[in-house]
């Protein structure tokens, strides 16, 4: 069994006084940094805007962060800006061990789509390049950490058990949103796919 530890979106804009703050974001990360000595192989993946993405809200007339539009692949949360290209904000949190990682993911660069999960963009078409690379180093299993616990990490989680990963979340070495209950959905529906959720305690 050889395994990969992927980090999801440890950037400043989701950590605390960033454009998309999750509460305690920066509290895993010494959990991180601890477990990436663990694998075979480590993976972080980096929300990676342009400017005017069409996932911000100022990007959409009238429309105000956390409001919904419909776009060609489906309904979709507008968010503040968050994770421009080259901005501090996209930058990885400075005591994260980035070094460490043998790969770095980005994703949401295309301005038309989000991308929340590490595979696809949320077309579920479009791969960002993670399935492959994996495949090539041989990694079956992989376990997932980071930001946020029921968006990127779920979406990532759930993708990788599609993709016939043997999936593990190491659920304190996450934070969540929690936007009109979705942490709660996004646990109840990575059981139901056979994603195991772990502590840092039980591995």
């Amino acid at each position: 069994m050889k395994t990969a530890l992927l980090v999801i979106d440890v950037q400043n804009d989701f950590c605390p006084a960033g454009a998309l703050e999750v509460a305690g974001g920066n509290e895993i990360v010494s959990d991180i940094n601890h477990e990436m000595k663990k694998y075979d192989c480590v993976v972080l993946t980096q929300d990676w805007h342009p400017k005017g993405h069409s996932s911000f809200a100022i990007s959409h007339k009238d429309k105000n962060p956390l409001d919904v539009v419909e776009m060609p692949y489906g309904d979709q949360i507008l968010w503040p800006e968050h994770c421009v290209q080259g901005s501090k904000g996209a930058e990885f949190h400075s005591d994260l061990d980035a070094d460490r990682a043998n790969a770095v993911i980005r994703k949401g660069s295309n301005p038309l789509i989000d991308s929340y999960s590490a595979f696809f963009e949320n077309d579920q078409k479009t791969p960002t390049g993670l399935d492959g690379y994996l495949k090539s180093r041989g990694i079956n299993t992989i376990y997932l950490c980071g930001l946020a616990l029921d968006f990127c990490v779920y979406f990532s989680a759930i993708d990788g058990a599609k993709l016939g990963y043997n999936v593990i979340v190491i659920e304190d070495a996450c934070r969540a949103i929690d936007l009109n209950g979705s942490l709660e959905n996004s646990l109840n529906d990575m059981k139901s796919k056979g994603v195991r959720l772990l502590t840092t305690s039980n591995l």
